[in-house]
Formats: C-alpha cells, structure tokens, sequence
C-alpha cells in the first residue's frame, strides 16, 4: 500500500488516503493528484536520526564511525511536506542530506531486532537538511538539525508488505545528482537501530527513525530544486529559499 496524507479545498482537515497510480482513494471517493495538495505522509511525535551511519560519509566530514548508533532529534515543527519551501536559517553552510526514513506503525517499546519488521508501518524519503555552522559549535546540534522545515518528508509512506530493502537512496541538486547510495552500506541495520532506541524509548505511531546520509552531502543555496529519490518509494521534491533574517 501506498499511503498519503493530502489536503482538499473542501475538507476541514488533512485526510490520509491510499495512493494507486495518479489517484488517491480516500472516504470511499477518488481524487487525482492535481485536486489535492499533499503534505507529509505522516505527523511523527519525535524524529530519531542516525548521525554517520554510512562509512563513507563520516569519512567525508573527518569523523570516526561511532561504536554505537549516534542519535539526535528533530522535532515535530522541523516537517514540512513535498512541493514546501526549506527555509535557509542565517548560517554560513546549510547541507542536504538524502535519508531512507522508517515510519513505525504501533506503539512499542523494547523491541528485539528480529522482531523489529513487525513494528514498521513503510518507508519514506527524507531530508535531514543541516546547519554545519552551527553542528560545528554546539554539541547537542538543536540549532543544527532542528530548525523549521529541515525534516523535509514524502512523497508517499510504502507499506512493509509492498517493499523491502537494500534501498537505493539518490539526491539531485538542480538535476544533478549529489548523493547515489544504498542501505547496503548502513552500519546499523534498520532492526539494530529499532532495538537501540526502543531499549531506552518508546515508539509512537507514525514516529520517524531516518536511517542515515550516504556519502556526497553538500550546500544548498536560494532558488535550488532539492529532491531526494528512492527506489520503489517515489522523489521528494522540495525548492530552497532564504530566510527572512
């Protein structure tokens, strides 16, 4: 299944809906793309990310590949959706970075990775959009990761039982690709870094665990079309502005 989460001129909220081709089903109804507007796939609580959990992109930006999984935050405020602006903050380099991005399905705590498929809803792409300015100074990194519209998400959430992984992971910038990587690469399996976090934490639906940035990370400036593509999932596009500082 393909799950999505759009706005309609005539409903009072966001609906979630099941994408098949150009069409959305959704209260029994169709909708074509081109009637609604869509947004983030889904409204995580927390979104838990893995810092260097590609070799080759550690190596890239001078650091040792961390012994166990490296996890910071975005919050809920840092989403926005396909199609919407990344608003540069007032920094000297702001980065993308193409993520495979987990959306977990129930509640969960202490999981065990063999058991770690049953607790996915999908998949999604992401942006884990960076601040280096500010990751360069400040340990925790909330100035860095955390600002508004840095956790770019979408198009489409693709359920576990319609694909499965290695993914290919791609970025291009103005059409050029940037990044080109595969979760074959990853440090820590996807059921290593569900055990990880839910020993210590517990997993709401719809929360989202991004999985890591191959290597080719690089900055984004105003007027910059950013998209993130995977695989069998779909492309997230998204165009970069600059703040009103």
């Amino acid at each position: 299944m393909r799950q999505v989460r759009f706005h309609y001129p005539s409903f009072d909220r966001p609906e979630v809906g099941t994408l098949r081709g150009e069409v959305i089903i959704a209260q029994g109804k169709e909708f074509s793309l081109d009637q609604v507007r869509l947004l983030a796939p889904c409204t995580p609580t927390k979104i838990i990310c893995l810092g260097r959990n590609y070799a080759e992109h550690a190596k890239e930006l001078g650091n040792e590949v961390p012994e166990r999984p490296l996890f910071f935050f975005k919050p809920p405020s840092a989403v926005i959706g396909p199609g919407e602006e990344i608003v540069l903050p007032r920094s000297s380099r702001v980065d993308h970075e193409a993520e495979l991005a987990v959306v977990i399905g129930r509640r969960c705590r202490n999981v065990r990775a063999k058991d770690a498929m049953d607790v996915i809803l999908g998949y999604t792409c992401m942006n884990d959009v960076s601040n280096r300015e500010a990751q360069g100074w400040e340990q925790n990194w909330v100035r860095a990761k955390g600002f508004d519209t840095s956790a770019p998400l979408g198009p489409v959430i693709v359920t576990t039982d319609e694909i499965e992984g290695p993914f290919h992971v791609m970025l291009r910038l103005n059409g050029e690709v940037k990044q080109d990587g595969s979760t074959r690469d990853l440090i820590f399996s996807i059921p290593e870094i569900i055990e990880e976090i839910s020993s210590f934490m517990t997993l709401e639906p719809g929360d989202v665990i991004a999985t890591g940035t191959p290597a080719g990370v690089g900055p984004l400036s105003f007027g910059d079309e950013v998209e993130v593509e995977i695989e069998g999932i779909g492309t997230l596009r998204n165009h970069v502005r600059q703040g009103d500082h």
